[in-house]
């Protein structure tokens, strides 16, 4: 899996992070003081990049996290199969995909869209 590894400290809300092994993007960011006895507390709250569910974590500053490494590509569309799939040709290697579309996007043949990629996973950007 392309991921690498960061402290806690150093995210910020946008950014990617790796919670219970799905790639998540982070909607908020806080931390707590440290207390008596412990050290600093991030608490995150990320929603999944590929299958939207809301994911929280809650670790210390100083601990290490996955960080997922996701590509973010240009494509176009070449044929729409059905109205959750769509072929799609990526602009840089010309590779030929099918990727889902989401269900609010209306797309036509050579449309340009933006699609993120990690790995086998693929989603396209409204």
């Amino acid at each position: 899996m392309a991921k690498e590894q960061k402290e806690v400290r150093d995210l910020q809300e946008g950014n990617y992070v790796m919670i219970e092994d799905a790639p998540c993007q982070i909607n908020s960011y806080s931390t707590a003081k440290p207390g008596k006895h412990g050290s600093a507390k991030a608490r995150i709250e990320a929603e999944g990049v590929f299958d939207g569910k809301k994911r929280s974590l809650s670790q210390p500053v100083d601990a290490k996290i996955w960080v997922p490494i996701i590509e973010r590509k240009q494509g176009q569309v070449v044929s729409v199969e059905s109205s959750t799939v769509a072929q799609v040709m990526d602009l840089e290697t010309y590779e030929t995909i099918s990727i889902q579309t989401p269900e609010d996007v209306d797309l036509s043949p050579d449309d340009q869209i933006e699609y993120l990629e990690m790995e086998e996973q693929r989603k396209i950007l409204e």
